[in-house]
């Protein structure tokens, strides 16, 4: 799954954590009940967002919800899904612009898709999600035309783009897609008036999208020599950081211009974790339970690792001062009832199929422990630390899930 809002499950409450996870789902389902099995490998984080704002705009009913069958990345547990139109129209942009994206890569020649027959073959795919999506987007009554345009304008602004050239040239088709997907989400709900705060919401959701994904890729992107907005041209990361900076603060003033009947977690999403990924693609901000949230002077981040996580600690257990030394208690004894090599690996060959390894726990392959899957050991800050955007307008910890929190933000 791809996407710049990627929400710590710690910091979310109960109810929010609830919420998320049947945006979700419910983006991986319609992709599957409109566009086969296949088709589900396009779920992504920011998608669901599209399905968070149209269910934000309406009145809550009984079919927004149906639970869903077990799966294997909610540990093989039913749980509720959204539905409806939210999630459809989800659906069909995540086809889209990860077609895109597929078309992107074949033009990079990245990896694989160097090779002639590999190529052909994402091309294929990649058409047929364009028109998977578009018939979708045609029973919604949004025209995925306009990403399509802003796909096929992007390529010729980076062949024309250069030192000097501004970076929101590069970033514009972006926020014209964005901008019209969040747009149709007012149209959906039945909320006219919040298409046009919502589309400035969108318009700059995709500016920090292309930002933030021009940050990360930066080095990789020298080493393989594949084309940069940011080093094609020229801008500089502390400039980058400060549209990013001004993007942040046009999202919540356009968020705060539109009227929603519940908006907690498109608030959380929008207004806090956005944020987050601004700070994690600036290396500004680390994950508190894995490091104690914050980097030290030398750029490491602090803290241990945690208990979740494969392979022992940093450091002599055995120093004076560490648990297994003259002052602190003798580690545990390993486990006596641990697997074999091969056995081992034939049960971790199951646990990544069925994909138990990424959320929920599950037992060591070898060693039988209990272990944390990988969405637990995300990106996460302290719990209380998002009610500093709201400038403290409510209880800390229950900011945006137990009051109305009436931040203009």
């Amino acid at each position: 799954m791809f996407g710049i809002v990627r929400p710590c499950t710690h910091r979310l409450s109960e109810r929010l954590k609830t919420e998320w996870m049947a945006h979700l789902c419910g983006l991986c389902l319609a992709l599957r009940s409109d566009h086969g099995q296949f088709a589900r490998v396009v779920t992504n984080y920011d998608g669901l967002i599209v399905s968070v704002l149209t269910e934000a705009q309406t009145e809550r009913t009984p079919g927004q919800r149906r639970t869903a069958g077990p799966c294997p990345l909610r540990s093989m547990r039913t749980a509720p899904v959204a539905g409806g139109e939210g999630a459809r129209l989800a659906a069909a942009v995540s086809l889209v612009l990860a077609s895109a994206k597929v078309r992107d890569h074949v033009a990079d020649r990245d990896g694989l898709l160097a090779r002639r027959p590999v190529a052909a073959a994402a091309r294929r795919v990649a058409a047929s999600w364009d028109r998977a999506g578009a018939r979708t987007g045609a029973q919604l009554g949004f025209d995925t035309a306009v990403l399509v345009d802003a796909v096929d304008r992007q390529t010729g602004i980076e062949l024309l783009a250069g030192p000097g050239t501004p970076l929101l040239t590069v970033t514009e088709p972006t926020e014209t897609a964005t901008a019209a997907a969040f747009a149709h989400t007012a149209v959906l709900a039945g909320k006219p008036r919040n298409a046009e705060p919502l589309a400035e919401a969108g318009r700059l959701f995709g500016r920090l999208a292309h930002l933030l994904d021009a940050v990360e890729d930066q080095e990789a992107d020298a080493a393989s020599g594949a084309w940069n907005p940011l080093t094609a041209t020229g801008t500089s990361r502390a400039e980058a950081r400060r549209l990013a900076d001004d993007a942040l603060r046009g999202v919540r003033l356009a968020l705060g211009d539109a009227e929603f009947t519940d908006g907690r977690l498109a608030h959380v999403l929008l207004a806090h974790e956005l944020r987050r990924s601004v700070d994690r693609a600036f290396a500004t901000d680390v994950c508190s339970h894995r490091s104690g949230g914050r980097l030290t002077a030398s750029g490491e981040p602090s803290g241990t690792r945690p208990t979740g996580s494969f392979g022992p600690p940093p450091g002599n257990p055995y120093a004076p001062t560490g648990p297994g030394g003259p002052s602190g208690p003798r580690p545990p004894e390993p486990p006596r009832d641990r697997r074999g090599l091969v056995m081992g690996c034939l049960v971790w060959a199951g646990l990544a199929c069925t994909c138990q390894m990424c959320c929920g726990t599950f037992e060591d392959p070898w060693s039988r422990q209990r272990r944390e899957g990988l969405c637990s050991q995300c990106d996460c800050g302290d719990c209380c630390d998002g009610c500093d955007a709201c400038s403290n307008c409510c209880d800390c910890c229950s900011c945006c899930d137990g009051c109305d929190c009436g931040c203009d933000c």
